[in-house]
């Protein structure tokens, strides 16, 4: 008996003897492989015009046609499919044919279930490796570094220690957070601590392909499915077999392939467009999604038995100004990456630069933080980002700010009957920043204000003083 195939074919087999057809109809299953055996290059033309294959194993010479007929339509319509010919008659001119037509093997009869099982195994590694290398090359048009988690504050951390518990299991996983934060190098950190590390991981943002070809995208199409559809497609789920699928911006899924998603959660199945007949792939899902999926339920935009299926584990990724501490760290590498390095001397930044960038809002998180530092090393000298190398607008911002870290600007004294508004409003801010001793990312964040809106006030409050 011929092993369990490691990777799972869909297999035509196509020879109109009777006993050896019968045989291949039970073995092929039992190896793994999901089988067609046709008696009969009419019957193999028919499960071609309607199905797509992995492999096809082809008799030549059969009655009613010839086995180079069906080879001649796996080509047309299934250029994908890797054909073997087994044939009793052959002869060095049909070897050579078949080698010029691109024949992955020649088997002579009689041939052994070992050897079909040996041929078999070959092409599965080739197709793995082919997938492996589309979802490199997926990955390489989206990457945007190493899957380094920076930082050690608390929130970090404790994104980390998820990660740690939830990768080695194949669970659905769900990552929130706002634009920019990093939802995809979680994802891949995932992948890479799963035990699917060595296979693909193909990510995909939903939001960016053509509504219309969602479908075709995702879970691939035989030739002349729609219009347009010159030839066969290798869905992006058959890309990540054995691997890991990251669906970035999963809100941005309309309803119809919510329900497509939802099935393949449920049955681990997948559909071409223009065939009539799923097949089993084995793919980790990972979401990932800045919006409100319980409001958008609320709303009937999205369902709610799809947020299930997708969250059996919620990662919280923190916003950038939630984490402060983390932006020195961050600055240093995300500097050596634009540099092509694996490090640089922390005095790269200056101290009053970090100070700057501690202080800024981040609305576009680490993505807009590794922006402002590709603009400010390529200004500096090469030794040191200074503030005059950040973009205008933090130097203008900075320049109103003070780097006391007093309770209040020297000198000013709360009024004890406030007469208006903005007496009100300064003495609150006052009261606030005493409370926590000085500290201004937690007063602010106390009064419910931006960070530089209260370098600002504080600013004001030192002129008014040195003005009264």
């Amino acid at each position: 008996m011929a092993q369990t195939a490691k990777h799972k074919l869909r297999v035509l087999f196509v020879d109109d003897d009777e006993s050896i057809s019968s045989l291949l109809a039970s073995e092929l299953p039992r190896m793994g492989h999901k089988a067609t055996v046709c008696r009969s290059p009419g019957e193999a033309a028919d499960a071609i015009s309607k199905h797509t294959f992995d492999a096809a194993i082809v008799d030549l010479r059969m009655p009613g046609g010839s086995g180079w007929d069906v080879i001649d339509q796996l080509r047309e319509n299934s250029p994908e499919t890797d054909y073997v010919i087994s044939t009793g008659h052959g002869s060095m001119d049909d070897a050579i044919r078949a080698i010029r037509m691109g024949a992955y093997d020649f088997l002579p009869k009689p041939v052994s279930l070992f050897e079909i099982s040996a041929v078999l195994q070959r092409i599965g590694e080739k197709k793995a490796l082919e997938n492996k290398n589309i979802a490199l090359e997926c990955r390489l048009q989206q990457v945007e570094g190493r899957s380094d988690l920076i930082g050690e504050s608390p929130s970090m951390n404790r994104v980390k220690t998820l990660i740690d518990k939830i990768a080695p299991t194949d669970s659905a996983v769900l990552i929130l957070g706002e634009t920019g934060t990093g939802k995809e190098m979680v994802a891949r950190r995932v992948h890479e601590q799963s035990g699917r590390a060595k296979a693909p991981f193909v990510a995909v943002n939903c939001g960016a392909i053509p509504e219309n070809l969602v479908e075709s995208e995702f879970f691939g199409h035989r030739k002349g499915a729609f219009t347009g559809a010159d030839t066969a497609r290798t869905g992006l789920f058959e890309v990540a077999n054995g691997g890991t699928l990251f669906l970035d911006e999963l809100g941005e899924l309309d309803k119809s392939m919510q329900v497509k998603l939802l099935r393949f959660l449920e049955s681990g199945e997948v559909r071409r467009v223009g065939e009539n007949e799923p097949f089993k792939v084995d793919v980790r899902i990972v979401c990932a999604t800045n919006r409100d999926l319980q409001e958008m339920v609320n709303d009937g935009t999205f369902r709610e038995d799809l947020v299930f299926r997708v969250n059996t584990f919620e990662i919280h990724l923190p916003p950038l100004r939630e984490r402060r501490d983390d932006i020195p760290e961050l600055a240093w590498h995300l500097i050596a990456r634009h540099l092509k390095r694996e490090s640089v001397p922390k005095s790269i930044l200056a101290p009053e630069t970090i100070e700057i960038l501690k202080a800024q809002e981040w609305t576009g998180n680490v993505r807009q933080l590794a922006n402002v530092m590709e603009h400010s090393a390529i200004l500096s000298d090469g030794i040191c980002i200074r503030p005059e190398d950040l973009p205008q607008n933090m130097i203008r911002g900075a320049q109103h700010s003070t780097p006391t870290t007093s309770d209040a600007p020297a000198g000013f004294e709360l009024s004890l009957e406030p007469k208006t508004l903005r007496e009100m409003e300064d003495q609150m801010i006052l009261h606030v920043l005493k409370k926590h001793d000085g500290d201004k990312p937690s007063t602010a964040k106390e009064l419910g204000i931006a960070l530089k809106t209260l370098y600002n006030r504080l600013s004001q409050l030192e002129e008014r003083k040195e003005a009264g």
